[in-house]
């Protein structure tokens, strides 16, 4: 397994991660907390370092199995959490996939810090992300203060900022890497769904961002199994997704088979390799729910990286969709007029200093 660092900090971490909501959330299948701990210890088997979860996953879940896992202050590994959803207060919390109000008030920032601190098992979280940040977040300086107190009292080692729920806040992630002290910017990107993941490519170099990229197989569809006939289970993540996506990547895989063909990778395997031509990627957070599927993931990095080739074909192919017409995607977030006001405003009251 290769290491990147993150710009501006210490934090070395694996180039594929594991995002421990797969294990944490019933999301993506339910896992015992027996079946989800060896699943932990065989990524670290497999050389994986970086663990990425937040205190929302099962309402503390996916952080309490880390220290179940591998103990208090556990040397080597470097976790990565989240904060910003009052789950402690908002009932709705235990209905499953659906976003409950944010709380970055300081009182509750710095409960939500203790409360994560005590679940890991750490005296200090190596990178704490704003989950799910929104403009008002970004642009909110008491928030930022906050964060500096907790980094000057050793609770925090570097703040983040991770992005979604949906594809999509372009504005908001620009705007955290533009003005706001962050090591990591957490995205969606992969091959099918390269916007705007790729826009945020020349902020993160230019202000020394490690970018961290979730859903890399585009929801599973880049690990080349699922079929017309594929049903997803009531509560698995991917069942709030219409039909039309599961048949138009399945035709849209049609055109990636160069990747595979004649080569000793899987389509899962050039997927993440993909992510990786990227330089401001520090980690890759594939999602990850068998050990069969962790073992061939983990071991992308050490594959021999896509060619220039391949890399112009695919940018060809996704200027055409892939050869399928669709419905433009709709991204969520503010328009980038949201930004220019800010950025105009932070200038007029530096002047006025």
């Amino acid at each position: 397994m290769k290491l990147r660092t993150f710009p501006k900090t210490d934090l070395q971490v694996s180039e594929v991660g594991f995002g421990v909501w797969t294990v944490a959330t019933g999301w993506w299948g339910e896992k015992t907390d027996d079946e989800a701990i060896a699943l932990l210890h065989a990524a670290r088997d497999c050389g994986i370092n970086f663990f990425d979860t937040a205190d929302t996953y099962g309402n503390g879940r996916g952080e309490t199995l880390l220290q179940q896992a591998f103990g208090p202050n556990p040397q080597g590994l470097v976790y990565a959490t989240k904060f910003g959803y009052d789950f402690y207060n908002n009932a709705d919390a235990r209905r499953g996939q659906q976003e409950i109000p944010h709380d970055f008030s300081p009182n509750f920032v710095r409960f939500a810090c203790e409360q994560s601190l005590q679940r890991l098992g750490v005296e200090a979280i190596p990178l704490w992300q704003i989950h799910n940040a929104r403009m008002d977040s970004v642009q909110n300086d008491e928030l930022w203060a906050t964060l500096d107190d907790l980094k000057a009292q050793g609770k925090i080692l570097h703040a983040g900022v991770a992005l979604g729920p949906a594809n999509g806040w372009l504005v908001e992630g620009i705007a955290a890497m533009r003005h706001r002290d962050i090591a990591s910017l957490q995205v969606i990107h992969n091959m099918l769904e390269q916007h705007p993941g790729g826009d945020f490519f020349p902020d993160a170099r230019a202000h020394d961002i490690g970018l961290l990229v979730r859903v890399p197989h585009s929801s599973g569809m880049l690990e080349g199994k699922y079929t017309p006939d594929t049903v997803f289970p009531p509560n698995d993540h991917r069942r709030h997704r219409p039909r039309s996506w599961l048949i138009n990547g399945i035709k849209k895989l049609e055109t990636l088979t160069f990747l595979t063909e004649g080569r000793n990778q899987t389509l899962g395997q050039a997927a993440i390799k993909f992510i990786l031509s990227e330089p401001s990627v520090t980690s890759v957070l594939p999602n990850i729910y068998d050990e069969e599927q962790l073992r061939e993931l983990a071991a992308a990095p050490d594959l021999p990286d896509l060619s220039a080739e391949d890399l112009a074909r695919i940018a060809d192919l996704e200027k055409i969709n892939f050869g399928v017409q669709e419905d433009e995607p709709r991204f969520k977030g503010e328009p980038m007029s949201a930004l220019e006001e800010w950025e105009a405003a932070r200038l007029e009251s530096h002047a006025a200093r």
